[in-house]
């Protein structure tokens, strides 16, 4: 089962506050903050977007880390 791993982008010269989904396989997704989502839903929806990317299911949970959020797939 593949895991979906979240960290947060600081904000940079060039670009503002991003999100970061990723697997351990490399692939990855990066979406701009969203100020008018709360805090978990930025990261959930970037977890999302890679999904949908992927052409995998969104049917997702997540659980807070160090770094961010890691989610998983919920059973058929």
């Amino acid at each position: 089962m593949v895991a979906i791993q979240t960290k947060y982008l600081r904000a940079t010269n060039t670009s503002g506050a991003r999100i970061k989904a990723y697997t351990s396989s490399g692939q990855s997704f990066i979406l701009s903050w969203k100020p008018e989502l709360e805090d978990y839903q930025n990261y959930e929806m970037a977890a999302h977007c890679l999904c949908t990317k992927l052409g995998w299911s969104t049917d997702i949970i997540g659980g807070g880390t160090k770094e961010g959020y890691t989610f998983v797939f919920l059973p058929c």
